[in-house]
């Protein structure tokens, strides 16, 4: 190998005890998944363009800049039905996007099985945790809370 020639990493020589490295191109069932995988990736990449920009621009623009961002603004926001939806998608897409392209790191760096199986069933977890408890406060916020037979104090709050 001449000083200007790059060998192609992890893949070695053929011949001198070095063997090629295997590709499964089948037309199995996973094919089918990385190639549905690969096409999730792209189209939840544009709608979370359109819903990241969506927010931010309701958030900042329209809501009077970042320092009209507090708790009052987020309860008003939830109020509507429409917010919910909008950064219950917003949610859901990118813990998805985010899991699906560390499975694919994962997949491509971590040599043994055992290591992929536990980082793979860590990232899961990690993500139905954060999906789980994001919808549910997303659901379940409640920005007039009464806690002992008695309203807390907010000046969004409606008079008991």
């Amino acid at each position: 190998m001449s000083a200007t020639q790059i060998q192609t990493p992890r893949s070695g020589k053929v011949g001198a005890g070095r063997v090629a490295p295997k590709y499964n191109r089948n037309g199995s069932s996973k094919g089918n998944f990385e190639m549905l995988a690969w096409l999730f990736m792209r189209l939840s990449g544009v709608v979370l363009v359109v819903l990241i920009f969506g927010h931010l621009f309701v958030n900042l623009m329209v809501g009077g800049g970042i320092h009209a961002v507090d708790f009052g603004f987020v309860a008003g926001k939830w109020a509507d039905p429409f917010w919910q939806v909008w950064d219950l998608a917003m949610l859901w897409l990118a813990m998805l996007h985010g899991s699906n392209g560390v499975r694919t790191i994962i997949n491509d760096y971590a040599e043994k099985d055992a290591t992929r199986l536990w980082l793979k069933i860590v990232l899961y977890a990690a993500a139905a945790a954060i999906v789980i408890l994001g919808t549910l406060v997303i659901f379940t916020f409640n920005p007039c809370p009464v806690v002992d037979g008695v309203q807390l104090p907010g000046g969004f709050c409606p008079a008991p």
